[in-house]
């Protein structure tokens, strides 16, 4: 059995390498040791955690079992998972996070003479709150986690699902819950704590499924806020600082990265937590585009524009994350090089499906990083660009978002790839975005559409070039 001092010490160096994970994550150049960082302050926390237990029975060895079962588990799904499928995994991970929650609720509400929090029925009011506001984040964000899997995914619509009065049902949900807590402390009657979950489990649907799959990168970010905020619940619960500390970095750095993008979006902050972003009416007053002549363009086009420019920026999104171009792309900048072009990148916050989606792609390509720029850093490059190469970045790029009030997407900040001399926009078809929305880029007269496979017409380019 470890001493409570000593235990206090390993869990406060766990603590600092999970927060110097977190400083570490938050650069391309630093995320690998970011999360050399993370995984050892968790395998500190872990085998810590098993040792102070200190009971060495047959329940500890199921214990192991499991543990080895749900690593092995998660090391292949790792292994396995592509990176097109990365938002989808994380959304799945987070689910589980927040089902652990509502598990470990459960045990310590009919078991908590075992966690030294009382007797049933006669349990210690500050752990009734803790447990209960645990079990009730962890099943809302285990409910919201499954609806974004399912919308990452293409299961369910991306399109938002509203009816008349949600947002007064999801208020009147949610003081119920308040209400709830305050009877379950007052009385300690089973059939209130069993109604929370249930309510908070209904509660997750409710906030994501009005949320359309244009957002699904700030949902993504909100979710994994709440996940911590659910393990932080439970730390109190089980006065597990490791827990806590963990928690409260989740929650609170999950939070301040979705007030970030939200405010780099121009949306509302408090719309994301309610549930109310995206919710719009997706009928946009642009024409349809079977009345708008495109053109249409092939790789040599593509390669002698390219190869007589003095500025190319290359603007990626999730259809080169779905063709795996990255490499390739590489390969294409690397030609126009050696032809004295300057090429740079630029990254939308929310390109792709999830946060950070297209820096670790080109990281994977060895792409430099000090060609790499977000939006506020080269939007007003385009106007002095040559050719902006656009490749399966649909909705970041839409003009409509500056123009159209009626768009869901109105107001959100886009790259401004139109105020290019020349763009040329690598997609399968005319097909919409994920929010569901025509791209007004399509038919501009700067603009060359390079219908194909995002990686085969790159590759096509470099043989020309």
């Amino acid at each position: 059995m470890i001493s409570a001092n000593l235990l206090a010490v390993f869990y406060m160096v766990s603590g600092v390498l999970f927060i110097l994970a977190l400083r570490g994550l938050s650069s391309p150049e630093t995320s690998r040791q970011g999360n050399l960082f993370g995984i050892l302050g968790m395998a500190i926390a872990i085998v810590v955690t098993i040792i102070s237990v200190g009971n060495f029975s047959t329940g500890f060895l199921i214990l192991l079992v499991l543990l080895l079962i749900g690593g092995s588990i998660g090391s292949f799904i790792a292994f396995k998972i592509p990176m097109t499928a990365m938002p989808e995994l994380v959304a799945g991970f987070h689910s589980l996070v927040g089902l652990a929650a509502v598990f470990v609720a459960i045990s310590a509400f009919l078991n908590p003479e075992v966690f030294n929090l009382g007797n049933p029925g006669d349990i210690k009011i500050a752990s009734l709150i803790e447990m209960s506001l645990g079990a009730a984040i962890g099943a809302i964000t285990f409910t919201g986690s499954i609806i974004a899997f399912l919308k990452l995914r293409g299961i369910m619509s991306g399109s938002p699902i509203t009816f008349f009065g949600q947002h007064y049902l999801n208020l009147i949900l949610g003081i119920s819950l308040i209400g709830l807590i305050f009877y379950l402390c007052k009385t300690q009657v089973d059939t209130w704590f069993w109604t929370i979950i249930a309510i908070s489990l209904l509660v997750g649907i409710l906030l994501i499924i009005p949320i359309g799959g244009a957002d699904m990168p700030v949902v993504i970010s909100m979710l994994n806020s709440y996940s911590g905020w659910a393990a932080a619940g439970i730390g109190f619960t089980l006065e597990n600082t490791a827990l806590i500390i963990t928690g409260a970095l989740v929650g609170s750095s999950g939070a301040i990265l979705s007030y970030i993008m939200c405010k780099g979006m121009n949306r509302s902050f408090f719309n994301v937590i309610l549930g109310g972003w995206g919710a719009t009416d997706q009928t946009s007053s642009s024409s349809s585009k079977e009345q708008k002549p495109v053109k249409n363009g092939n790789a040599d086009d593509a390669a002698f524009l390219m190869k007589n420019a003095s500025s190319v920026i290359i603007v990626p999104g999730y259809g080169m994350a779905v063709a795996q171009a990255q490499h390739a792309l590489r390969e294409m900048v690397d030609a126009l090089k050696k032809n004295g072009v300057k090429v740079s990148y630029a990254i939308h916050p929310v390109a792709g499906r999830m946060p950070g989606h297209m820096n670790v792609l080109l990281a994977e390509a060895n792409v430099p990083y000090d060609e790499v720029f977000e939006l506020e850093e080269i939007n007003n490059d385009f106007a002095n660009c040559d050719v902006a190469y656009v490749i399966g970045a649909n909705d970041v790029t839409n003009p409509i978002a500056k123009s159209d009030p009626q768009s869901p997407i109105y107001g959100m900040p886009v790259l401004d790839v139109e105020k290019s001399k020349s763009v040329l926009f690598v997609k399968r078809s005319l097909s919409p975005g994920y929010a569901g929305i025509d791209n007004d880029l399509f038919y501009r007269d700067n603009t060359l559409m390079l219908f194909a496979d995002a990686k085969k017409m790159t590759e096509e380019i470099v043989k020309s070039l």
